[in-house]
């Protein structure tokens, strides 16, 4: 009797184990699977992707405190109403994810932000000024909403911010991977080499270039994506320039320094019309800051007299 327990007890553990090994297994994965993975908003993954390729193990923060913050934001992302779900992806790749923002991290963030800005208006109207509840509540509900779009803003000077970056370092790049496609490096090797040399908006895209070619996609797909994903004409037409020298197998090196031309007369035109503007930009100033003071300061000693004449005339 007791060999039958123990029999049924074996069995019962050797099914059971069985059942999570299949339940837990890893399937093989393939080149799109570990890109997925890679360029994933999973926060676990990029730890788990960082300490495997570096000797010291990521620390609190990176394990606990990144982790638990963005799950509270997705969890939060999901009470947000839904709506154009790609748009705000596309916002938020062309902004080069900051902080490693998803949709539902940004969602759960304006969530954040809506509660937040809501409290704030009722403290202030009805905590300290004292007014009615009414009106308290009122301007809670407008708070609310302002809260909820404040995110939106940020992200929109987030996206204008790398743009610029994009677009003040794509020349001096453009010059190096002249030179270095012209010394008889590749394509590739001469993004790789402006990666080792300047860390900015560009090189991450480029990083993230070299990335998607080594697992797995074909160049003219990276490219393409990194054109939809940066939304900037300049890079557009690089792109482009790029991929149709490498299909009609024109020096990608001669093609890169008309670009670099063409970048650096459009460079030049545009601080040429930032500095017309300065004249009209000014005037502002000039009218509603600068002159009231030069009067306070030439007319003001003469205001005195000016009364006392005037004053004695009267009174004659």
């Amino acid at each position: 009797m007791p060999y039958n327990i123990l029999l049924g007890i074996a069995v019962s553990l050797s099914v059971l184990f069985f059942w999570f090994g299949r339940r837990f297994s890893r399937p093989e994965t393939t080149g799109d699977d570990q890109l997925a993975r890679f360029l994933s908003d999973d926060p676990a993954a990029a730890v788990l992707e960082s300490y495997a390729f570096t000797a010291n193990a990521p620390g609190f923060r990176e394990r606990v405190l990144v982790p638990l913050w963005r799950a509270l934001l997705q969890r939060l992302g999901r009470l947000t109403p839904g709506y154009n779900v790609e748009a705000l992806t596309q916002r938020l790749e062309t902004a080069g994810r900051p902080y490693g923002l998803n949709v539902l991290n940004f969602l759960g963030l304006k969530f954040i932000a809506a509660v937040i800005g809501g409290l704030l208006g009722f403290l202030i109207f009805d905590v300290l000024l004292h007014q009615p509840t009414l009106i308290s509540l009122l301007f809670l509900l407008i708070f609310m909403i302002i809260g909820f779009y404040v995110p939106n803003f940020w992200l929109s000077g987030v996206i204008r911010n790398r743009k610029r970056m994009i677009v003040r370092a794509l020349p001096d790049a453009l010059d190096m991977i002249v030179v270095c496609t012209e010394a008889g490096q590749s394509f590739d090797q001469a993004l790789r080499r402006v990666g080792e040399y300047w860390r900015n908006a560009l090189t991450d895209e480029f990083a993230r270039i070299l990335t998607e070619v080594r697992f797995g996609r074909t160049r003219r797909e990276a490219l393409l994506s990194a054109s939809q994903r940066i939304q900037l004409t300049e890079m557009s037409n690089l792109i482009a320039a790029v991929i149709q020298a490498d299909e009609l197998g024109v020096s990608i090196g001669k093609v890169l320094r008309v670009q670099a031309d063409q970048l650096r007369t459009i460079r030049r035109q545009r601080a040429e019309e930032l500095a017309h503007q300065a004249a009209i930009k000014l005037l502002f100033p000039l009218v509603f800051l600068v002159f009231p003071s030069m009067l306070a300061v030439l007319l003001g000693p003469a205001i005195p007299l000016i009364m006392e004449t005037f004053g004695s005339i009267g009174g004659g």
